[in-house]
């Protein structure tokens, strides 16, 4: 007896999610699960899942890995073609539907390290859905942004906070983090006495939590190295000539967190806050509540 040929069916109720197109193209474009994780504003771990749940919904493998380098299946190539044109539909659909009445210019303040690792992802995809709205951004540190929205000099501005910062009706906590001992994988500089560190001046919470911890703790320290930017303090990491508060979300090779085990003192957290002017118009809302959806899905994904 002949057996009927059957054909399987395929899955029904999956689909090429947006938010997976979007982050395989980032790691196809930065080379690298890392870059693709601050690109697409998510935890390594979490781009982790996403590639896996791509592959699972496909049924093929888009990616081969090694030691040096991140390498796309012929599959993947296949794959990339497709998600590249989905990706502009949607984003050409979300652009016309989106608030495209929306126009003018924000005057958004931001201090050095978010400006560096979270606002260009932000402002990215704010520009697909409000395209009429033109960000003018302004780097400077917490305590002057906060200062220069009061005066009007600026519409709105992320700044670094205390934890027992509060909200009120112009200033909304957006993310909570914790602070860590950031030092250089093999380096030494945490076992000196009186311990070198690099901070900058007073009004920076990272600063705060520092000082605080090692006074609580009876830590000598000195001050070995004094920079306003990120860039400058990891610089004195790398090089070994000191250790730094930083979020522990920054904590990525080749430093390393420090903890009590290593004789350093624990730093609690600190926050990020938005304030706004006094009276913002329909564009600087929309860049705020960008700025705020950014930060809850950062904090989803942590």
């Amino acid at each position: 007896m002949n057996v009927p040929f059957q054909v399987t069916s395929p899955i029904t109720g999956m689909s090429l999610e947006i938010d997976l197109l979007r982050t395989f193209v980032a790691i196809v474009d930065t080379g690298s699960f890392k870059a693709a994780s601050e690109m697409v504003f998510r935890t390594p771990s979490a781009i982790s899942m996403q590639v896996k749940k791509l592959e699972e919904i496909i049924g093929r493998p888009v990616f081969l890995r090694d030691a040096r380098a991140v390498r796309l299946t012929p599959d993947g190539d296949i794959l990339l073609s497709y998600a590249r044109r989905i990706l502009s539909i949607s984003d050409e659909a979300l652009s016309h539907f989106r608030a495209p009445e929306v126009q003018g210019i924000v005057r958004l303040g931001a201090p050095d390290d978010y400006g560096s690792r979270f606002l260009p992802t932000i402002l990215k995809r704010f520009a697909t859905t409000h395209p009429g709205v033109v960000v003018d951004v302004v780097i400077d540190f917490s305590v002057n942004l906060k200062e220069r929205v009061k005066k009007g000099e600026l519409d709105l501005a992320l700044f670094s906070c205390t934890p027992d910062a509060t909200s009120d009706e112009r200033t909304e906590i957006v993310l909570e983090e914790e602070v860590v001992w950031a030092g250089i994988k093999g380096g030494c500089s945490y076992l000196k006495t009186p311990l070198p560190i690099s901070i900058w001046e007073e009004g920076c919470a990272w600063r705060t939590n520092a000082i605080d911890a090692l006074n609580k703790a009876g830590r000598d320290y000195r001050v070995a190295y004094m920079s306003g930017h990120t860039a400058g303090q990891k610089a004195a990491i790398e090089a070994d000539l000191a250790v730094a508060p930083f979020p522990r979300s920054m904590i990525q090779a080749p430093f390393v967190q420090l903890t009590e085990k290593d004789g350093l003192p624990p730093l609690g957290t600190y926050k990020i806050g938005i304030v706004r002017g006094p009276k913002p118009d329909c564009a600087a809302n929309a860049v705020s509540e960008h700025i705020k959806q950014a930060f809850e899905d950062f904090r989803a994904e942590a």
